[in-house]
């Protein structure tokens, strides 16, 4: 399956999603006039440059640099499924190391998901074409090239980083401990020792502790009153609701003023 529209030299945004054998490769000796992004989906490919060679796997965000002499295709005895996107360049570039190629593991499940979401985004409105098509088309390319950095400078192990982002998610819900577990395939004890190895609090002390930031912000901004937005975030009893408020914030919910 192939979709792509324009040509490299139009100065437009545009891409497409390839499955490929190793008989792939494609060969610019004088590099290109726009940037590429990647997301490689499964197998694995390469990029040869000046610099040297990069190989990419299931998971990994590559950016090639425009102006670079390069190659790349599929590795031997590989399928490569991989999104693709030329675009010109954009300000969140220089949040990256300026490299000729930059390759970036995504280990969250999270993040891997929102990345091939982007893609998918990018790609029907490069299609569609609509009014404002180009300024979305460079939304889906800036989350990409966010998430990427986000998971270059995060200092949480995977596991950790899934399990936040499933009680961000579900912040309002009883979720248990066990439930957490299984989403990061880890044994609940195991779970709870690298939580607080890696966040200094315990799974239910950084759950509560997002649930008053919460609260606080409804309080704040839209006028909640304290037991509306202690039900809002999921707490059913108020006075724990209000002691925790108090221990975080050193004043009750209901003499907030901030």
């Amino acid at each position: 399956m192939k979709f792509a529209h324009h040509t490299a030299d139009s100065g437009y945004i545009f891409g497409g999603y390839y499955d490929e054998s190793d008989a792939y490769m494609v060969r610019r000796p004088d590099g290109m006039s726009d940037w590429l992004l990647l997301y490689t989906v499964s197998g694995g490919g390469y990029f040869q440059t000046p610099q040297g060679r990069k190989e990419c796997a299931e998971g990994d965000v590559t950016l090639l640099r425009s102006g670079v002499p390069h190659q790349y295709g599929t590795m031997p005895g590989q399928r490569w499924r991989f999104f693709w996107s030329h675009f010109q360049g954009l300000p969140e570039i220089g949040y990256l190391p300026q490299v000729e190629v930059w390759n970036q593991s995504i280990s969250s499940e999270y993040y891997r998901v929102r990345i091939g979401h982007a893609f998918r985004n990018l790609l029907h409105d490069s299609r569609e074409r609509a009014g404002m098509w180009e300024f979305l088309c460079q939304n889906a390319i800036r989350e990409v090239l966010l998430l990427s950095c986000e998971s270059l400078h995060s200092p949480l192990d995977p596991r950790v980083q899934t399990a936040l982002h499933w009680l961000t998610r579900n912040m309002a819900e009883d979720i248990t401990v066990e439930e957490l577990a299984r989403s990061v395939a880890l044994s609940p004890s195991r779970l709870s020792h690298l939580f607080k190895q890696e966040t200094g609090l315990s799974i239910l002390e950084y759950r509560n502790r997002m649930r008053i930031q919460q609260a606080a912000l409804l309080i704040r901004h839209m006028k909640k009153t304290a037991g509306e937005a202690a039900l809002e975030v999921g707490f059913s009893n108020y006075n724990h609701f209000s002691r925790l408020f108090k221990k975080q914030f050193s004043v009750c919910p209901k003499d907030y003023r901030p």
